[in-house]
């Protein structure tokens, strides 16, 4: 632990709507990827925080679930999460894409104005707009909110994340890392590897399906001849959709087994052996003992 009277810590939370790029921000900061990205809405379900140590300062960067208007109790679950960031944050990181302001950002900035941390607007994906509309986008938001810093940034190109890093710091209180050096989420190693198989999901399946699926791992601590087992179960809300994730003569199932055997192995640096079923569990989106059952518990925020 570091006792360096300069050295400063705390807390930043990402917000924004759905798809602006919060989780492909953390990833790129740690190093690692350890939120799911997809182009699907509700890609994020669950606040997961990154930790970014340097020898100056130490970010926890939370991520959040985007915002939308919630349809069901994992809807609300997500929007609650997102919310109760606000207060348990140093500073705030509004992220938008390189747009004017629709009324999904109005519904943020109006949220925004009830918090008393500083916010920052940080317009995302700067390598798609010309560099020419981006006063007038600027300007757009600057009519709806008052923000602290306004930074554009690629997080995908990386532009301008170390101008990010460093205005952050200034925003964040003296005191010691609250977290191991080499540590770069606060999330178990269960939770990424089950957050790695729904983002497979994601990408190889259409319609309502990502949207109907959650991961449960039920284990993965024994290993033979030197491969690590985990057992995964896909869950699955209709009987009619299981077919779909299974596919033709098991198809969909091994491709999502292979793509997330080879993230999984990434991100454990080891060889692994994956299992993966497929159950249905009707209408679990709104079934409140099985959303906490697979880590969505509104009494937990």
């Amino acid at each position: 632990m570091i006792n360096n009277n300069n050295y400063r810590s705390g807390f930043v939370g990402l917000i924004g709507r759905p798809n602006v790029g919060k989780s492909t921000l953390m990833n790129r900061v740690v190093g690692q990827k350890i939120a799911i990205m997809s182009d699907k809405p509700q890609t994020t379900r669950n606040k997961i925080q990154g930790i970014y140590t340097s020898d100056t300062q130490q970010i926890i960067f939370v991520d959040t679930p985007g915002i939308h208007k919630p349809k069901n109790d994992l809807d609300q679950y997500m929007d609650e999460s997102s919310f109760t960031t606000f207060g348990q944050v140093d500073c705030v990181l509004f992220l938008t894409e390189p747009k004017k302001v629709g009324p999904g950002d109005r519904y943020i900035a109006d949220m925004l104005e009830k918090i008393s941390v500083p916010v920052f607007l940080v317009i995302n994906k700067i390598d798609l707009v010309h560099p020419d509309d981006l006063l007038d986008i600027i300007n757009s938001y600057q009519q709806i909110g008052k923000f602290a810093e306004i930074i554009p940034i690629s997080a995908t190109q990386g532009n301008n994340i170390e101008d990010l890093l460093a205005t952050i710091q200034k925003y964040l209180p003296e005191g010691p890392k609250m977290f191991d050096e080499d540590q770069i989420t606060d999330r178990p190693e269960y939770f990424v590897v089950g957050e790695l198989i729904r983002e497979q999901i994601l990408h190889l399946t259409q319609d309502e399906i990502p949207h109907s699926t959650a991961v449960i791992v039920e284990q993965m601590n024994q290993r033979v001849n030197g491969k690590l087992q985990i057992d995964a179960t896909i869950y699955v809300e209709r009987a009619t959709q299981k077919p779909i994730v299974i596919g033709r003569g098991g198809s969909m199932l091994k491709q999502i087994g292979i793509n997330s055997r080879r993230e999984i192995e990434e991100l454990l640096g080891e060889k692994i052996n994956l299992k993966l079923w497929v159950k249905v569990q009707k209408n679990w989106r709104k079934d409140p003992l099985f959303l906490s059952r697979v880590g969505y518990n509104l009494k937990d925020l």
